[in-house]
């Protein structure tokens, strides 16, 4: 296969240190950067120190920044795409680049790095053979409910995207569909604020209601079958509330 000059990049979901060699040079060579928000990028650039043009790319202009993007390749330019944080396409724009350069036969390298996912998944405690990444909960009130009813049912351990503004309501569907499913909000990841607390959905919507979160969190919802067993601990070590904060 031909050597790749179009690369998808994951960037730092909050600490810019967890950037990887990788996509530093990969950046570093590329004659534009493609970014879901070019301001938040340039921050990025600004701490690594490498000054390049950036070109927006976000849910609105995606076909017509993809197409742009196949015309630069064939002009030989290396483009690099980056989101806001973490995986291009996951949530994201890229998955639609990903496919034009599939279909055209055009090579693209896809680099590993930083995803809130699997810190959310491997932080709440919960078993690590398997997993269900279910995106942003719905808004609308019916279809988040089908969505964590299907949580509750899956034998896997559930992981989705959730808005600070939304997650007590979430909290409570969990608590009245079933109380006795120990859940976690996994909230700022590798940040200043970062948080995983693990508890019963009723003792989550009673922390959130007193204590309104902010930032960007990842529910993730212990899952019901073998596979789905947290780690147990002796009656009397169990605390009242399982969490990690670190400043």
């Amino acid at each position: 296969m031909a050597e790749a000059r179009i690369a998808l990049v994951p960037t730092p979901i909050g600490n810019l240190g967890d950037i990887t060699l990788r996509a530093v040079e990969t950046l570093r060579a590329a004659d534009a950067i493609y970014a879901e928000d070019t301001r938040r990028t340039a921050i990025l650039l600004q701490h690594l120190e490498l000054r390049k043009p950036l070109v927006s790319l976000h849910a609105h202009n995606e076909a017509q920044r993809t197409a742009e993007i196949l015309v630069r390749h064939e002009s030989g330019d290396r483009i690099a795409l980056v989101t806001d944080a973490g995986m291009p396409g996951v949530s994201d724009p890229g998955m639609r680049l990903v496919r034009a350069c599939r279909d055209a036969g055009i090579a693209i390298d896809i680099l590993p790095g930083p995803s809130a996912v699997m810190n959310a998944w491997i932080g709440s405690g919960f078993a690590a053979d398997a997993f269900y990444f279910g995106g942003f909960l719905p808004v609308k009130d019916g279809q988040r409910t089908r969505e964590l009813t299907r949580a509750l049912a899956r034998s896997e351990v559930s992981v989705f995207f959730e808005s600070p503004h939304r997650i007590v309501k979430s909290l409570r569907k969990l608590a009245e569909i079933d109380p006795e499913r120990r859940v976690c909000v996994a909230r700022e990841l590798t940040k200043k604020f970062e948080e995983y607390r693990q508890n019963l959905p009723s003792a989550l919507v009673a922390h959130y209601t007193a204590h309104p979160p902010k930032g960007e969190i990842c529910l993730v919802v212990c899952g019901t079958g073998r596979r789905s067993v947290s780690f147990e601990l002796p009656e009397d070590e169990v605390p009242e509330d399982s969490e990690v904060e670190s400043a």
